[in-house]
């Protein structure tokens, strides 16, 4: 059996979210988000976070993430994120290019959680000083990169230093599902009620095949989006087929039992490396992503038997786990018995 636990992209989507595009295919309708059906994802997701909002479909994670910085941020400003974010690691300069050259500062923190005490030296760091970059937004990742997720307590001490700063606050919400399982709560008070004020709202980890969100709970933060979208190269003509994918999403509660899914699966997984001596678990998993020591040998091990996952990057025997709707508890059950099996061979 060969399974991957590269990446939660590696899946494919979901069988409703491919009939609702072909359904969407049919006939015609207006174009650039002209149609029905965006305009019901909007009342979807206004419904779904309990307020009123405005949302801008793209079709990837990227796009959602600079497109709302670009909103938050003049050319001059700062965004103050982890460290290990994906904006600052993992966009190929996308943000500052979309802001017009607006800098991304790293900030330190355990489990690549922006630590509230250095966030707040730098929210008023040379504030004011022509010769330098001026603090003016926040991005935080939930899940982050390393798989830990932020509490309801810790969203509001990071917001609340941003609010009193007077910066709005983004989140990266590419595994925004996995992470409202983890804490059982509902969208609202992991989002607007904790001072979030624009959300990516990531679908295509957990089950779409190209379609992303960007949720505006700050409805002032909204006025030039439309246009950014435009210059930026994310206003799609067909948009409803985008639109489609998401609504299809958000019916009967498809985001949640996919994320119920990919989160239960990792959890199994981890519980079984727990019992592998030699294996070190690095940042114990709250979603659907971990970060492990293998022993010398075993990751290698393990990909002569099929298994795929990422390693290298991180240090030596370093590997990065994900898990997704798509995971199978047998193809878990089966790296568990290899990864053991390496360990009494050894």
């Amino acid at each position: 059996m060969k399974v991957t636990f590269a990446s939660d992209n590696t899946a494919g989507a979901s069988e409703s979210v491919f009939q609702a595009m072909m359904d969407a295919a049919q006939g015609d309708a207006m174009p650039y988000g002209n149609d029905e059906v965006t305009a019901e994802v909007t009342e979807m997701l206004s419904a779904l976070f309990e307020c009123d909002l405005d949302v801008f479909m793209v079709s990837t994670g990227t796009a959602a993430n600079v497109l709302s910085l670009g909103a938050m941020t003049p050319s001059w400003g700062s965004v103050l994120c982890h460290s290990e974010s994906h904006i600052l690691n993992d966009e190929c300069s996308a943000p500052e290019f979309y802001t017009g050259g607006a800098r991304l500062i790293g900030i330190d923190g355990q489990d690549a959680k922006i630590d509230p005490i250095k966030l707040k030296a730098l929210t008023y760091h040379k504030i004011g000083d022509v010769h330098s970059c001026q603090p003016s937004a926040v991005s935080l990742s939930q899940v982050t990169e390393v798989g830990s997720v932020y509490s309801l307590e810790e969203l509001r001490a990071i917001t609340d230093i941003a609010k009193e700063a007077g910066l709005p606050v983004h989140m990266d919400g590419a595994r925004f599902a996995n992470a409202l399982v983890a804490l059982g709560c509902t969208p609202a008070e992991m989002t607007w009620k904790a001072g979030i004020d624009i959300l990516s709202f990531g679908a295509t980890k957990n089950g779409t095949m190209a379609a992303e969100a960007i949720v505006v709970f700050n409805k002032s933060l909204s006025k030039d989006l439309a246009f950014r979208r435009k210059r930026g190269g994310h206003l799609h003509s067909k948009m409803r087929l985008l639109s489609s994918q998401m609504k299809a999403y958000l019916t009967d509660d498809l985001w949640r039992k996919n994320a119920e899914q990919a989160n239960s699966m990792m959890a199994l997984l981890q519980d079984g490396l727990a019992t592998i001596p030699g294996v070190k678990i690095n940042t114990p998993a709250q979603a659907n992503m971990v970060f492990c020591t293998f022993p010398k040998g075993m990751t290698e091990h393990l990909t002569e038997q099929d298994f795929t996952f990422y390693g290298g990057r991180w240090g030596e025997g370093v590997v990065r786990l994900v898990t997704s709707f798509r995971t199978p508890k047998e193809g878990v059950e089966a790296f568990i018995h290899s990864a053991k099996a390496f360990v009494e061979k050894t």
